[in-house]
């Protein structure tokens, strides 16, 4: 029995369950989908890229972090904005991961641009100017008085914030007089003129404090209080001005400058007057309480009701799909890149090619054997000058010699070469010339005739 009993080595090997990567991306992606549902998330677009598919694909960033994204071409054609690298986005995405290379992604579902376009950029630009030079700072603004003996409404005769605004100071306190400056709070000109009765308030010193107040609407309806001339306007009357524009979620410019900001035209009235009764503070506490309730319980619905869907979602053929399409927009681009590469490398094979065919036509050696014949015609014509004139000073020394050494130059010292005429003997003794010899003396300059009359010994 022993001998057939299993190895403890092999008993081991049996146990594993020993995952393929292929099979650990889905399970992880599996787990990423099931545990995280569809969010709104915010940032920075960059590395933007559009292949022929259609398809988006981006990283989302901010100061700390990035991920990467994908928007397919059924999602976004349905989009409003044009992307590009640089631009705030708002997401609507589901987290995922790409099977084919491990990586953890966002799946986009809906994108547009964060804050209101132009509106909000113009908001955002003239918020920044504003705060550097100092209008937002705390230091410049005034507290309002605890108890205003009168307090200052500026804003629409007509609008609901003036009802809201004069139901709660008589809620309140209803023994403070209020004063209303009736202003437009909307379209052409409203900035201006809120401007003017700003000033003219201020200068008119009949009031405590002013309301600034206005109701709800969207950007583009508060976009009078986001005016830079009314911002210095009120940046420089001296009277406290407590804003309540718009909702809790609306923010104008003339908040930032204003000494306080309320959230509403309500809430700026409960700031300018003293609470009246304790109980409306409790009232308030179990207001608050009760909608807290109610948001925890729609939240829980409908996280019930997300996670149905992503459940759905994630047994749909179309994620499959989406995932294939993502890893043939892959493989596309490296086979571009491979083809860019091997094109470079032929170009530059070609160019060596070129340049040593050039090294070695017959036209760069005749070049060059032309180059080196006029080198040497430069250097033949120094050569032989110089050649010539060693010669010329050989020659003038051998004639000296010679001159030296010729019987010339031996009758120009008196001597003379004496010869027989008869012969042209030259006489080197006297018995070569027995007397009565005709003989023919030459000098330096001449010659002279003679006998010989007598030899001498």
């Amino acid at each position: 029995m022993a001998r057939n009993s299993p190895e403890p080595g092999q008993a081991t090997e049996a146990r594993r369950d020993i995952y393929t990567v292929s099979r650990l991306n889905r399970e992880a992606r599996g787990l990423l989908e099931a545990g995280l549902p569809s969010l709104w998330i915010t940032g920075e677009l960059s590395n933007l890229s559009r292949p022929a598919s259609g398809h988006w694909y981006f990283t989302l960033k901010d100061e700390d972090a990035q991920v990467r994204c994908a928007m397919f071409r059924q999602r976004n054609l349905a989009t409003q904005v044009a992307p590009r690298d640089g631009m705030q986005v708002l997401l609507r995405a589901r987290v995922g991961l790409y099977e084919a290379r491990g990586e953890f992604q966002l799946v986009v579902d809906h994108l547009e641009e964060a804050g209101e376009g132009e509106l909000r950029r113009r908001f955002e630009a003239l918020k920044r100017k504003l705060a550097a030079e100092g209008l937002f700072d705390a230091a410049r603004k005034i507290a309002p008085p605890r108890f205003p003996a009168r307090i200052g409404i500026v804003t629409s005769a007509t609008g609901a914030a003036l009802r809201d605004v004069l139901h709660v100071l008589r809620r309140r306190c209803p023994a403070v007089p209020v004063l209303v400056y009736t202003v437009p709070v909307q379209g052409a000109g409203a900035a201006r003129e809120i401007a003017a009765m700003l000033e003219l308030a201020d200068r008119r010193r009949e009031v405590d404090v002013l309301l600034l107040v206005r109701g709800g609407g969207s950007l583009e309806d508060l976009f009078a209080f986001n005016d830079e001339s009314l911002a210095r306007s009120i940046a420089a009357i001296e009277l406290p001005l407590i804003t309540g524009i718009g909702h809790e979620i609306d923010f104008t410019i003339a908040d930032f400058v204003a000494d306080l900001r309320a959230p509403t035209p309500s809430a700026a009235a409960e700031l300018a007057v003293p609470d009246a009764a304790a109980w409306l503070l409790a009232l308030d506490v179990m207001s608050g309480r009760l909608r807290a309730a109610a948001t925890r319980a729609h939240r829980r619905k409908s996280e019930v009701i997300v996670e149905a869907g992503r459940r759905l979602s994630r047994l749909h053929p179309a994620q499959a799909v989406a995932q294939r399409m993502q890893r043939l927009d892959e493989l596309q681009a490296r086979s571009l890149a491979a083809m860019r590469r091997e094109a470079r490398a032929r170009r530059e094979r070609l160019l060596r090619v070129y340049a040593e065919l050039g090294r070695r036509s017959p036209a760069a050696r005749l070049a060059t054997l032309s180059q080196r014949i006029a080198h040497a015609g430069e250097r033949l014509a120094p050569s032989m000058r110089h050649r010539i004139t060693i010669a010329q000073g050989l020659m003038q020394a051998a004639a000296r010699g010679l001159e030296a050494t010729s019987p010339l130059a031996t009758l120009g010292r008196g001597y003379a070469i004496v010869t027989l005429a008869s012969g042209g003997n030259v006489v080197r003794d006297s018995s070569d010339a027995p007397p009565g010899t005709d003989v023919e003396a030459r000098l330096a300059r001449g010659r002279l005739w003679a006998r010989v009359l007598e030899p001498k010994s």
